[in-house]
């Protein structure tokens, strides 16, 4: 399914309403998206009022100098893998006021994949603070760009579940 700027626009207004009605602030943590998922939240007027800050992460270095990813953890997985989206959230948390955090890292193309890591494998991460980080894997299809866009639905669609969540438990 590819997204088109009208959908992501939808969504982005959703989790806008969402994160208004629970008090709660977001901020993102992104590498491969290179900031859309920021930019996609704050095309969105108002926006100002439940998104803090983007963290662009795009090298080893920024994630561990801006989110404090640890050098082993980087070594050891590779900045695509679970690990590391779960380091970004945390580090996320902990650098901003916010309360909702997402992060993603994957391998938009058309270089840097391997036979491990495809180009089109993403990692994602979400979690509300004080409660447990969601991780999962996705692998997308495409040219760069629409890699890219499916990334940025999927971590919204991501954001907007786990704001679900917190009304069915409410």
């Amino acid at each position: 399914m590819m997204l088109v700027n009208r959908d992501i626009e939808n969504l982005a207004i959703q989790i806008g309403s969402a994160l208004k009605s629970h008090g709660l602030v977001l901020t993102t943590a992104e590498s491969c998206t290179g900031g859309a998922v920021a930019s996609a939240i704050t095309d969105i007027a108002g926006s100002s009022e439940w998104f803090e800050r983007g963290f662009i992460t795009y090298s080893n270095e920024a994630k561990r100098e801006m989110l404090g990813v640890a050098q082993d953890t980087l070594m050891r997985y590779g900045a695509v893998s679970e690990a590391v989206v779960r380091e970004m959230i945390a580090g996320a948390l902990h650098h901003s006021h916010a309360q909702v955090v997402l992060a993603v890292s994957g391998i938009a193309g058309p270089a840097g994949g391997t036979p491990d890591k495809p180009v089109g494998t993403v990692w994602f991460a979400w979690e509300i603070k004080g409660g447990q980080c969601i991780a999962c894997l996705h692998h997308f299809s495409g040219n760069r760009a629409e890699i890219r866009t499916q990334s940025v639905g999927v971590a919204l669609q991501g954001v907007l579940q786990l704001l679900h969540q917190v009304t069915e438990v409410a």
